[in-house]
């Protein structure tokens, strides 16, 4: 049973991969440069797609398994949060270590505190947080609990940093891809960009699932370690 899950879960994840590799290939190689920030721009086909999958998938994945954890306690919620939060973590610091490459030409710095970033920021430590929690509570319902009501604490910040532009003055651009005035960029660009946006989200999808599997099977051993010490 796990190896045919297994096998279907690798080609999955190498499918995903290579997807995202065809989708960073053709943000590289055929799609034009931006007329004022010449090839920098690139970073975006990275930085959005990965911005848009921590903020919008992996948030609102840990939203919807913390909900249902809250209606019905049971460990595969906890085991679908965890994943969850592990993946929210590692895109959310590749949006902010893209964002801060191209900060660096675009707005002569690595870094600053302005809203979008600093809530991208508290983002991050707020999965970092989750784990940590989880980490240091003992398995029973009480765990699932507390660490479904941070997961969904969590998912507040994603309409705040979402809004962040809006609600105060920043430095960061506001929605580039669509205005109320239409489209804002080259249908080459907005259309490469929309499938790097789609191969990413597929990408966390098979991380998240791998991960689900994983957490699974160490659950699964530890159970029968506990089993053989009390026989």
């Amino acid at each position: 049973m796990w190896q045919s899950r297994d096998k279907k879960e690798l080609l999955a994840g190498i499918a995903a991969f290579v997807l995202m590799l065809t989708g960073w290939y053709l943000a590289w190689f055929r799609t034009p440069s931006e007329a004022t920030m010449g090839d920098v721009y690139r970073i975006i086909y990275l930085h959005v797609p990965s911005a848009a999958t921590a903020l919008g998938v992996t948030a609102t994945g840990l939203l919807i398994f913390s909900l249902l954890a809250l209606w019905r306690p049971q460990e595969k919620y906890l085991r679908a949060q965890k994943a969850w939060s592990e993946v929210g973590l590692v895109f959310t610091i590749i949006t902010l270590a893209t964002g801060s490459i191209w900060g660096r030409p675009t707005w002569g710095t690595w870094w600053t505190w302005e809203a979008r970033i600093t809530t991208t920021l508290l983002l991050a430590l707020l999965f970092l947080g989750y784990l940590l929690l989880h980490h240091s509570l003992p398995p029973g319902k009480q765990r699932i609990r507390i660490c479904s009501i941070l997961g969904i604490l969590i998912f507040v910040d994603v309409p705040v940093i979402y809004k962040s532009v809006s609600w105060w003055r920043t430095l960061h651009q506001p929605a580039s891809l669509i205005e109320e005035r239409g489209r804002t960029m080259a249908p080459e660009m907005l259309s490469v960009l929309l499938l790097c946006i789609v191969f990413t989200i597929g990408m966390a999808l098979a991380l998240w699932r791998m991960r689900v599997t994983n957490l699974q099977i160490a659950d699964d051993l530890e159970n029968l370690e506990m089993r053989r010490l009390r026989s």
